[in-house]
């Protein structure tokens, strides 16, 4: 294609040439202008025509060029395409072959696997044969189990029938061991209460022994006077004025002898005893200096010796030391408190030395079988809140007699008998370093008394 060029090239400029010097040669001559005319057209005609011909081939040429290279596109377009398909067979042929690999693994594998089943099999074969064996020896075994059962049933039947009313005997026995218990309690109780009843007649007649010893001593000289003074008129008036006389003075002794049942006779803070109705003689604390005279003193915390974690007949009897801590006793106030009215005076000292104090004007509790519940009255005192308001009408708890509103045993879990409600706002019988009396803040305490006296004697 590029020779094709190149001869057309050389053509064209050799005509350029001969036509300059045709044309030089023509302009000398004019006159043979048209001769030269019909001899460059002569001359040049089988060029001219040649050059057609040139033209021509060259023009098909091109076409032809044109369509191979667009035919060399097409070409190269699907050697792409076949290239892209080539790759894409070659990715195939690669994951065919591990395909086949791995199905050449897997026949491998199975083959194991197939020989491992007919090992298995083989295997399960002579188990099944030893399972046959070992079956007729369990039916064998299994026939004199169940013997044994049906026997050891009828007795375990048996033995249920005599448990259960073994058990039904114990529950009776256990109930009447119950009544027997309250029975028995009631009749502690009362055996209690007329041993203090005995005691107290025992007092009595003791007294009226001593009375009437003495009267027959007095009689005897008064009889020894009366003989030896029958004969004077005189002298008898005389003798039955003294005998008046001394038996006077016995009877201001008797009144003067007369054991009082509260502290209000005695000026003085040291122990006495009383005479209290129902309960008889027993020691009391008397206080006269810290709200004036005559006030008992029913419970005392200034040692920080005591267990105030007792039960509830420790506290019915009460405990302690007077010199020390003491609680005075549940009956013994319950009996005191009975007579007439009293107010309740509650002294308090503080962790950091202030003192305070609570009063009540009609302070009493009940007997034991209403739980000894607590009444308190109108409140008064140097304290801001009436933290004992908390607990009125409500039973003494201890650990082992659970009379509060809590879910649980208040007096378990602060170790202290006390009128718990649910559980407390003040507690004197706690343990010494925790005792508390509750208003805005606590108040922590490390001494607490408190003291009763009769209302009557307040008037005075």
């Amino acid at each position: 294609m590029c020779k094709i060029k190149i001869n057309a090239a050389v053509f064209l400029i050799v005509l350029k040439m001969f036509l300059v010097a045709t044309s030089e040669t023509c302009e000398s001559d004019r006159e043979m202008e048209k001769k030269c005319r019909i001899h460059n057209y002569k001359t040049v005609k089988p060029l001219l025509d040649y050059f057609r011909q040139v033209r021509n081939e060259l023009e098909g040429k091109e076409i032809k060029e044109n369509k191979l290279s667009e035919l060399n596109s097409d070409l190269m377009e699907k050697y792409h395409e076949i290239a892209r398909i080539h790759e894409k067979v070659m990715k195939e042929a690669n994951l065919l072959d591990e395909y086949k690999n791995k199905v050449i693994k897997r026949e491998n594998d199975l083959q194991l696997s197939q020989n491992k089943v007919e090992k298995l099999e083989s295997e399960i074969n002579s188990k099944q044969n030893i399972i046959v064996k070992l079956k007729g020896e369990l039916a064998y075994k299994s026939t004199n189990l169940e013997l044994r059962f049906k026997n050891l049933n009828s007795n375990f039947i048996e033995e249920a029938e005599k448990i259960k009313r073994f058990s039904e005997n114990i529950k009776n026995m256990t109930k009447h061991q119950k009544t027997l218990e309250v029975k028995l309690e009631k009749s502690k109780t009362k055996l209690i209460k007329q041993d203090k009843d005995i005691q107290l007649c025992q007092v009595e007649i003791d007294k009226l022994n001593r009375t009437s010893e003495n009267i027959r001593e007095q009689q005897k000289k008064i009889e020894l006077q009366l003989k030896d003074s029958q004969t004077k008129i005189i002298d008898k008036v005389k003798e039955n004025q003294l005998c008046r006389a001394e038996v006077d003075t016995l009877n201001k002794t008797l009144i003067n002898t007369l054991i009082p049942s509260s502290c209000s006779p005695f000026g003085d803070s040291d122990v006495h005893t009383l005479n209290v109705s129902g309960i008889g003689f027993f020691d009391v604390l008397c206080d006269s200096q810290l709200a004036g005279p005559g006030w008992i003193v029913i419970q005392q915390r200034v040692g920080g010796n005591e267990d105030f974690n007792r039960d509830w007949a420790t506290y019915r009897k009460g405990f302690g030391a007077m010199d020390s801590d003491f609680f005075l006793g549940l009956e013994k106030i319950h009996r005191i408190t009975s007579l007439q009215r009293f107010k309740l005076y509650i002294h308090l000292v503080a962790r950091n030395g202030s003192t305070y104090n609570a009063r009540y004007d009609d302070f009493k509790i009940s007997d034991e079988d209403h739980g000894y519940a607590l009444s308190l009255g109108k409140f008064s005192g140097t304290i801001n809140e009436d933290a004992m308001r908390y607990h009125e009408n409500i039973k003494f708890t201890t650990f082992d007699r659970d009379n509060d509103k809590d879910d649980g045993n208040c007096a378990v879990y602060f170790k202290s008998g006390w009128w718990y409600k649910n559980c407390y706002n003040c507690n004197l019988n706690k343990p010494n370093k925790k005792i508390s009396w509750w208003i805005k803040n606590r108040i922590e305490l490390i001494e607490a008394k408190m003291l009763i006296r009769p209302k009557e004697a307040m008037k005075k």
